[in-house]
């Protein structure tokens, strides 16, 4: 879904880029200012209850996420670090968004109910992203999955801003259950089909191995 509108943000966000690349700031720079940005929107509004703000500052920041792959495409940095460390630090972020409402729902959300799905949201996006990166580094594909990483945040950020702005809770509460439900299905999901490639690779008892 938010790959539609990934061609539209390029061209917002690229004057930004060209102004950091003249000032000599390098992409990966970029990628760790981001990330310590939406990590201080969600962890220091959202347990205080200011959710619109924290949403408003996370949603500053996660356009760096845009800017510095732009910045490396650009400048001709591209490179596996690069890589590694985007990708690493995005789930930094959203660790720190969940965790953020894990700590509201402690404090002045008072809901031991919502802090556990917000704990399950947490967790279970992590195991996601874990689990494709560990089947991938076995040689196998577990791109599946009812919600992509990109669609699970704008959906909790805008449900998460739209609650405190409308004071409608009951919107931040839906998606948490959405979410936690999507995330799991999304785990099992990627261990089903991993678990398919590895037993196609696996002769059958009886069979003969391959030849040494």
């Amino acid at each position: 879904m938010m790959e539609q509108f990934r061609a539209f943000w390029t061209k917002v966000v690229s004057p930004i880029a060209h102004l950091l690349i003249r000032l000599g700031v390098s992409a990966d720079a970029v990628t760790i200012v981001g990330t310590l940005g939406v990590c201080a929107g969600a962890l220091v509004f959202f347990p205080q209850g200011k959710l619109l703000i924290g949403v408003l500052v996370i949603s500053l920041f996660v356009f760096s996420d845009m800017i510095d792959g732009y910045m490396a495409r650009t400048t001709g940095t591209s490179n596996k670090f690069g890589a590694f460390l985007d990708s690493t630090l995005d789930r930094v972020g959203d660790a720190a968004v969940f965790g953020g409402l894990v700590l509201f729902y402690a404090g002045p959300g008072d809901s031991d109910l919502y802090m556990v799905l917000s704990l399950i949201c947490l967790v279970m996006g992590n195991v996601t992203s874990y689990a494709r990166a560990r089947a991938e580094g076995l040689g196998m594909q577990a791109k599946v999955g009812i919600a992509e990483r990109a669609d699970r945040l704008v959906a909790i950020l805008v449900a998460t801003g739209l609650s405190d702005l409308l004071n409608l809770p009951i919107l931040l509460e839906i998606v948490l259950w959405a979410l936690a439900a999507a995330s799991t299905v999304t785990v099992i999901q990627r261990i089903w089909v991993v678990r398919q490639q590895a037993y196609a690779e696996t002769p059958e008892a009886g069979e003969p191995g391959p030849a040494a």
